[in-house]
C-alpha cells in the first residue's frame, strides 16, 4: 500500500519539476527574442549610450567614461542589452511564474494574476524611469558639483553599470509595496488595520533601504523613501479595497 500511494506522489513532483523546467525555458527563449531584436535594433552601443547620458551630461564637456578592462568594451554594452531584454521580456516572464504556482491556489486568488502581472510590470517600469529620468541627473550633477577643479572625472563604463543595477533594482522593487500589500491582504496575511498600524515603522525602514541602497547625498534618498511612502499609502487603498469582507467584519467586531 505504501509503494502505492508513494509513486502517484513521485510522479507529481517530477511532473512539477518538468513543467518548471519547460516554464524557465519559455521565459529564457523571450529574453533571448527580446535580445536578438534589440542586438538588430538599436544595437547594444545606442543602449549604453542611452543608458550613460544623464551621467555624460553631467561631466565637464568633452568628457567621456573610460573602459580599464581589455573587452570591457564588449562586454559592458552587452550586458546592458541583455538587462533591457529582460525588462521587455519581463511581463511573460512574470506570467510563467504565476502560471506555474496558480494551479495550487483557489479560484478567487487566481482571479488577481493578470492584474497583478500588469501591475508589477508597470510599477517596476515606473521605478527604473522615476530613476533614470529624475534621479540620476539629480544625483550625477549633486556629485559633480563637489568634484575638485584640480581632477577631471572619467567614470570607469563598468562601475557604471554596476551603480546603475543597482539603483534600478531598488527603485524597481520600492515600486512593487502596493502589490506587495495587496497580496498579503487579499490571502488574508496581514490586515488594513495591520497596515495602518505599522505605517510609522515602514516609513522609519523606508529611509533606512534608502539611506543603505542609494548614494551618501540627500537627494537620492529622499527620492527613493518618499515615493515608497506615498505608495504604502496608496497600497492601503488598493488593500482595502481586495480584502476579504470577513476580515473586514472581524476588524469591526
Amino acid at each position: 500500500m505504501n509503494g502505492l500511494n508513494e509513486e502517484p506522489v513521485g510522479e507529481s513532483f517530477v511532473s512539477h519539476l518538468v513543467e518548471l523546467r519547460d516554464r524557465l525555458l519559455r521565459s529564457l527563449i523571450a529574453v533571448a527574442v527580446a535580445f536578438g531584436v534589440l542586438a538588430l535594433y538599436p544595437g547594444p552601443a545606442a543602449i549604453y549610450d542611452f543608458l550613460a547620458a544623464p551621467l555624460t551630461a553631467a561631466l565637464p564637456e568633452g568628457t567621456k567614461m573610460v573602459a580599464i578592462g581589455v573587452i570591457t568594451p564588449f562586454m559592458v554594452p552587452l550586458k546592458v542589452m541583455a538587462m533591457v531584454a529582460f525588462v521587455l521580456a519581463l511581463p511573460y516572464v512574470l506570467y510563467q511564474a504565476w502560471a506555474f504556482v496558480a494551479p495550487g491556489l483557489y479560484a478567487h486568488e487566481r482571479r488577481l494574476g493578470i492584474p497583478l502581472i500588469i501591475s508589477s510590470t508597470l510599477l517596476f517600469l515606473l521605478g527604473m524611469s522615476f530613476c533614470y529620468f529624475f534621479v540620476f541627473g539629480q544625483v550625477f550633477t549633486f556629485i559633480a558639483s563637489f568634484a575638485p577643479k584640480s581632477i577631471t572625472p572619467a567614470p570607469d563604463i563598468e562601475a557604471y553599470l554596476s551603480f546603475v543595477m543597482t539603483m534600478f533594482l531598488a527603485f524597481g522593487l520600492s515600486f512593487e509595496v502596493p502589490v506587495a500589500q495587496v497580496v498579503l491582504a487579499k490571502l488574508g496575511v496581514i490586515s488594513v488595520e495591520k497596515m495602518k498600524e505599522w505605517r510609522s515603522y515602514f516609513i522609519v525602514g523606508a529611509f533606512v533601504v534608502a539611506a543603505i541602497v542609494t548614494p551618501p547625498d540627500v537627494i537620492s534618498q529622499l527620492a527613493l523613501a518618499i515615493p515608497m511612502c506615498l505608495l504604502y499609502e496608496l497600497g492601503l487603498l488598493a488593500s482595502r479595497l481586495v480584502s476579504p469582507r470577513e476580515n473586514a467584519e472581524a476588524e469591526r467586531a
